[in-house]
């Protein structure tokens, strides 16, 4: 069969991968407890808790947590001129790989693997709902901006992650 060796490498690699997740468990849970409370958020993995954790290093550098998503290059740039005020692509400043893992953690709760209902999804549903070219792409971008202020203010906090906070707050759900 000449798929063998191929199947073989696949194999390998998952099991080394599964090898580097372990260590970064480990890593998370001796080195940083803080990151175990950003793992409350379905779609948030060890690696992505702990590279947070160590990007923004103290949460007490910022004021507000909305100020995080600028920092993560998260918000649109600005090109203000007179009157015009055209939207723009976002601003990409800060760190890469944060802000590709966030989107990437954005993605997997707006799509079809996420097992719960949360205040992030149905910002990002309403957000895809108004169509547009690249309507999905600019709600998970959305989903990761306001994800990035949630962890900032669950670490900030300690406090337990509610995911249907905002509706329970405005009565949208039954008690």
């Amino acid at each position: 069969m000449a798929l063998g060796p191929i199947l073989e490498t696949i194999g390998s690699l998952t099991e080394r991968i599964r090898d580097y997740e372990r260590q970064l468990e480990i890593i998370s849970r001796e080195h940083y407890p803080q990151a175990e409370l950003l793992r409350q958020v379905e779609g948030v993995g060890p690696l992505t808790a702990l590279t947070f954790v160590l990007t923004l290093e103290d949460p007490s550098r910022f004021a507000k947590s909305r100020s995080v998503g600028a920092y993560l290059g998260l918000v649109p740039a600005s090109d203000q001129s007179g009157d015009r005020d055209p939207q723009r692509r976002i601003s990409k400043e800060g760190d890469e790989m944060l802000r590709k893992l966030l989107v990437g953690s954005a993605q997997y709760i707006l799509g079809p693997f996420a097992k719960e209902d949360s205040d992030l999804r149905r910002h990002g549903e309403k957000i895809a709902s108004r169509g547009g070219k690249n309507a999905k792409k600019r709600a998970a971008v959305a989903v990761a901006r306001k994800l990035s202020v949630l962890l900032h203010r669950l670490w900030v906090t300690g406090e337990v992650y509610e995911p249907l906070y905002n509706a329970h707050r405005r009565g949208e759900l039954a008690a």
